[in-house]
């Protein structure tokens, strides 16, 4: 069997083509089902199949075109590029390359890895409430959180107020040790998680102290009006009807809401009062709020994760069948 050539410009792109060792070209012949080969500058593929030639010649040029911008190339990134080359859809990477976030301070743009995420940056960008609803993994909150801290380091917005409904587990929060920031932090972690994967935490520090960071509990907010803010409500699935209207209403001028929340997690005593499901349902049909919907594919974490949720939804999807 022959091999076909790809040459490619310089030694630094193929090292971020290939990945750490060599993952990413490992994807590329799962995806052609092909091996690939490199010596000094140039890709062999195992095959005379000009067909497959060329489409890991396009791929490679996304790809390039990607890096160009600063993006590192990934699985999801590779992914998505091959799925635009092979079902002949620019779009899908167009997407990809113009909603990058850029953060006053971080060297490093964030990237959308999969074509939904790219259009909840879209959605974000263009609208005052947003919801994201999918499973964990999806990059929902992370870039949520991304894009609430563009807008509030470069001046945009006031102050971003973190926000989130706190279904007890058997302790009130009234018997929790500290303040009110120290009782409800645990609760917002995944918040400041994404926080410090994308800021410095002293920067973190710097925002609480000036109050250009605020934690509540969502019980917390009724009254209030918020102008001027980026609001996140986190685990948006275990607010009640009543709940999300008064968090929805308290949406001032100039301020940003972003609602995120997984269907399948929801910890209410009875799963259909959830206010995320309602809001859903009832607020579709308004032009100026942005609905995002993610699914098992566009779980960027580990990849056992995107089966591990595959086969909790088969699951639930045979005991709904056979009730």
């Amino acid at each position: 069997m022959g091999k076909s050539a790809v040459v490619l410009e310089g030694p630094d792109f193929l090292s971020e083509l290939c990945g750490v060792n060599d993952e990413n070209l490992r994807l590329l012949e799962e995806l052609l089902g092909i091996r690939i080969l490199y010596r000094g500058n140039e890709l062999y593929l195992d095959t005379e199949d000009e067909e497959a030639r060329e489409t890991l010649v396009r791929v490679v040029e996304e790809i390039r075109a990607h890096v160009e911008l600063g993006q590192r190339p990934n699985r999801d990134l590779i992914k998505a590029v091959y799925q635009s080359v092979t079902e002949d859809d620019s779009s899908t990477s167009e997407v990809l390359k113009r909603t990058s976030l850029s953060i006053p301070g971080r060297d490093a743009n964030v990237f959308p890895r999969t074509l939904t995420q790219g259009y909840y940056l879209e959605n974000l960008s263009e609208s005052e409430i947003v919801f994201g609803v999918g499973p964990a993994g999806t990059g929902k909150t992370y870039l949520a959180v991304a894009h609430a801290l563009s807008e509030v380091l470069s001046r945009k917005k006031r102050k971003l107020v973190l926000t989130r409904p706190v279904v007890e587990a058997g302790e009130s929060l009234g018997f929790l040790p500290g303040d009110l920031a120290q009782k409800i932090s645990p609760y917002l972690r995944p918040l400041y998680d994404a926080m410090e994967s994308l800021i410095p935490f002293e920067s973190i520090a710097r925002m609480e102290e000036q109050r250009i960071i605020e934690i509540a509990p969502l019980a917390y907010m009724r009254g209030r009006s918020l102008n001027d803010c980026y609001v996140i409500l986190d685990e948006a699935q275990n607010t009640t009807r009543e709940q999300m209207k008064m968090f929805l209403t308290r949406i001032g001028e100039g301020t940003q809401a972003v609602i995120t929340g997984d269907v399948t997690q929801i910890d209410l005593p009875r799963k259909k009062h959830s206010g995320l499901l309602h809001a859903v349902e009832i607020l579709g049909g308004i032009p100026e709020i942005r609905f995002t919907y993610f699914t098992s594919r566009d779980v960027v974490r580990n990849p056992i994760v995107q089966k591990i949720i595959n086969a909790y939804e088969s699951e639930e999807n045979r005991t709904e069948a056979s009730s």
